[in-house]
């Protein structure tokens, strides 16, 4: 129903419609104008030849030579116009007939026009000279038009003229007209909807044009004719405003994408500055009490002897530099999760890398007695920050040092490099002999402040950031990391990009 409706309301369907109306309109008029006004103008048409004929006459008898020629004119005038003319002189003799019978039915003529006045007023002109009138001859049931005149030289002049068809006319001009109509109306029909459809294909196709622009849509544009007419013109000025339109709102795009990053950042540095003032306040508090007691232990003079107050000393200097550590650790921490560091990427020699921080972490070794296996061989070059890869490096070994555990008689740590071709990737894997993780933990041990074993000291337990720098490190570059359950114990793991001059 609403696509009947839509089809009706269409541009195309209404220029159709009005031109066919149109079309029905003249047709009609043309119908009703021959059946009320041609007979009429018929009529006064050969009202006027008469009065012609009869000034032709009167000039004929006027001229000094009219017997010679007359006669042979109206015969001709007669002829062409279909009249029955008589001239009579003052006695009625007859001058002259068109129609040797004319003259005998003149009398009967002039009676039936009589009879017609006292009947109903047929007189069409009349003056002093001359007088014309309508009338229907009853012997013969047809119309007339009679005229009757006085010559310049006083001769009768008698017209007569058949007017029955004008009305066979009317009437054959109808039929002729319905057939036109017919035919107008089919031939017209299919030319009308070829117009119809060629003047508004271009209005439907703005259009759809403008609709597309009104979803901010601006790909469709208007094709030209050859005739650029004021339509194109319109499709013209359309697709300029289309162009505008198109460069204005993606300009508008570009500055909401900018101003939506702002506003994130914003945002980001927000939540980076709240969770940097919670996690300090939360991480401070013990260092800052022990500060705090040692620091009233030394006004008060609790112990008076040197040894107590250096050793009270150096409590407050070791919290000291643990602060300070710690604050450092989590505005890198914070530039890392935000997107705010930038790296130094380079390619270096990984294994020089891992050699060079196991050496220095032969003393912990030792201390906590610990066997470490070197499983690294040849020459490993990547892609990336040396600074932050040494950082993930070392958390990841001293992490495995200080809590391994001690399985089947021994503690032990090793770390190897598996190459991936295929990816161009190096995995760095260091293990180390202790109980396996669960699930939560394999979760939660990337958290910041999260310990593994929280029996251990404030000395060798750590402050709990180093596995969420890892963390931070890895997402900035895209690459794997985590940990897994082996056997004899647990492995923590990451991934690199291997250069170009790698060993592929």
């Amino acid at each position: 129903m609403n696509n009947k409706i839509k089809y009706f309301k269409s541009i195309r369907t209404r220029l159709f419609l009005s031109l066919c109306i149109i079309v029905f309109a003249i047709i009609a008029t043309l119908i009703m104008l021959n059946n009320f006004v041609l007979k009429q103008f018929y009529e006064y048409n050969k009202v006027k030849q008469l009065k012609d004929v009869y000034s032709a006459i009167n000039y004929y008898y006027n001229k000094q030579d009219y017997e010679s020629n007359l006669s042979e004119e109206l015969d001709k005038i007669a002829l062409k116009n279909n009249f029955n003319i008589l001239i009579t002189s003052n006695e009625n003799i007859s001058i002259y007939s068109s129609n040797k019978d004319f003259y005998s039915v003149i009398g009967d003529l002039a009676f039936s026009i009589i009879q017609g006045e006292k009947s109903k007023n047929n007189e069409i002109e009349k003056n002093e000279k001359y007088r014309i009138t309508k009338f229907k001859d009853s012997k013969t049931n047809m119309n007339f038009i009679m005229f009757t005149g006085y010559l310049d030289n006083s001769y009768k002049l008698y017209i007569r003229m058949p007017v029955a068809a004008i009305e066979e006319s009317v009437k054959i001009s109808n039929e002729f007209l319905s057939i036109i109509a017919v035919f107008v109306i089919i031939i017209g029909g299919i030319v009308l909807s070829i117009v119809s459809r060629r003047f508004s294909k271009p209005i439907i196709e703005l259009n759809d044009i403008t609709k597309k622009m009104s979803n901010l849509d601006f790909t469709q544009k208007f094709q030209s004719s050859e005739e650029h007419d004021e339509i194109d013109t319109l499709g013209e000025n359309i697709n300029i405003l289309s162009d505008k339109l198109e460069r204005t709102i993606n300009q508008l795009r570009n500055t909401n994408i900018e101003l939506e990053k702002d506003i994130e950042e914003k945002s980001q540095i927000d939540e980076m500055r709240k969770s940097f003032i919670s996690d300090v306040s939360h991480e401070l508090k013990t260092p800052i009490a022990l500060i705090q007691g040692y620091s009233e232990g030394l006004i008060e003079n609790v112990n008076s002897d040197e040894e107590s107050r250096k050793f009270y000393a150096e409590v407050i200097l070791d919290e000291a530099t643990k602060m300070d550590k710690l604050v450092k650790q989590l505005l890198e921490l914070m530039k890392l999760e935000y997107g705010k560091m930038k790296f130094n990427n380079k390619e270096f020699n990984l294994v020089e890398l891992e050699n060079e921080i196991i050496r220095k972490a032969s003393v912990m070794l030792d201390k906590e007695n610990v066997k470490m296996e070197n499983n690294t061989k040849g020459d490993i070059t990547v892609y990336a920050d040396d600074f932050y890869i040494d950082q993930v490096l070392t958390n990841y070994i001293t992490n495995a040092i200080k809590y391994a555990l001690e399985i089947n008689g021994e503690k032990k740590v090793r770390i190897e490099n598996q190459i991936d071709e295929k990816n161009k990737k190096v995995r760095v894997k260091i293990f180390n002999t202790y109980v396996e993780f669960t699930e939560e933990e394999k979760n939660r041990i990337w958290n910041r402040f999260y310990k593994i074993d929280e029996s251990r000291n404030r000395d060798n337990g750590g402050n709990g950031i180093g596995l969420s720098l890892v963390k931070a490190i890895m997402n900035n570059y895209g690459n794997k990391y985590g940990v897994k359950n082996v056997a004899g114990g647990v492995e923590f793991y990451f991934e690199l990009d291997v250069s170009g001059d790698g060993p592929f």
